[in-house]
């Protein structure tokens, strides 16, 4: 009896069969998920810090200011009783201060004068801190007086020409709006007149003098 020839050898089966596996889908890159969500986190800090800062400006208005109408403009070289601390203005000395910073308190009279001719009068505690000062005369417009005030129901407080506010202190953003609302003399008698050419010391005599 003749041997068979022995079968040819097959490989074994795979399954599934190669040709059946499903490619691997590509890998999306991260970068860009990394970045919108960096952007994202931002936003979230930004509106975070900006929400309290909106609605704490909100808050900030004008509306304590105080109204004076009716003032009287005459000019008088005797001393008057003011019914407001600082005056707001009324009857005043024919001297008009020199626009600028005093280091001392400055007469009442002349001050009113450069009320007239649409200054910003800038009173301070006497008591208020150095940087504080100093922070106000870098704020105080060209047209303007600034000076202590004994006796100061506030720490600082803004005057123009019928129009007052007192002010928390220097810092105190309110000034900031009363300057833009006001600082150009928009309630003075001679608006479009100026503190400048007038006396630093209101003993001084002839310079700065209306008739």
């Amino acid at each position: 009896m003749s041997e068979l020839p022995p079968s040819p050898a097959y490989p074994a089966p795979s399954y599934p069969p190669p040709d059946l596996v499903p490619p691997e889908a590509p890998r999306k890159p991260r970068g860009p998920v990394i970045a919108l969500a960096l952007i994202g986190v931002a936003i979230i800090a930004c509106v975070a810090v900006a929400v309290p800062m909106l609605v704490d400006e909100a808050n900030v208005d004008l509306t304590d200011v105080r109204s004076y109408d009716g003032l009287v403009v005459d000019h008088t070289t005797a001393d008057v009783d003011y019914p407001q601390s600082p005056a707001v203005g009324g009857a005043h000395d024919p001297t008009w201060l020199d626009c600028g910073v005093y280091d001392e308190p400055v007469r009442e009279e002349n001050a009113v004068h450069d009320l007239e001719h649409g200054a910003v009068w800038l009173s301070y505690d006497p008591d208020l801190a150095d940087g504080d000062v100093a922070h106000l005369a870098d704020r105080l417009p060209q047209n303007g007086i600034m000076a202590p005030y004994p006796g100061l129901s506030a720490p600082v407080v803004v005057t123009v020409w019928g129009r007052q506010l007192s002010l928390d202190g220097a810092g105190d953003r309110r000034l900031e709006l009363f300057l833009q609302r006001y600082g150009g003399g928009e309630t003075a008698p001679e608006a479009f007149a100026s503190c400048a050419g007038g006396v630093r010391d209101p003993a001084v005599g002839a310079p700065g003098t209306d008739v």
